[in-house]
């Protein structure tokens, strides 16, 4: 698995938990969807990745 294929699967698992947080938890669970949202969001524009940067040191390839 490449680091662009985990950091997309990591996005979708945190926006799908967060949902799951939202209904069943409390609904201010919400706001870690739109963390997760306007992250992927900038690093569009900045190329700056947290979860990339994360998985590239725990030795996943590079694209």
């Amino acid at each position: 698995m490449t680091v662009n294929q985990a950091v997309t699967a990591f996005a979708g698992f945190m926006v799908l938990l967060s949902l799951v947080l939202t209904y069943f938890v409390h609904p201010a669970f919400v706001w870690l969807t739109a963390f997760v949202g306007v992250n992927l969001f900038q690093s569009a524009f900045t190329r700056v990745c947290p979860a990339a940067s994360i998985f590239r040191k725990i030795g996943f390839k590079a694209a």
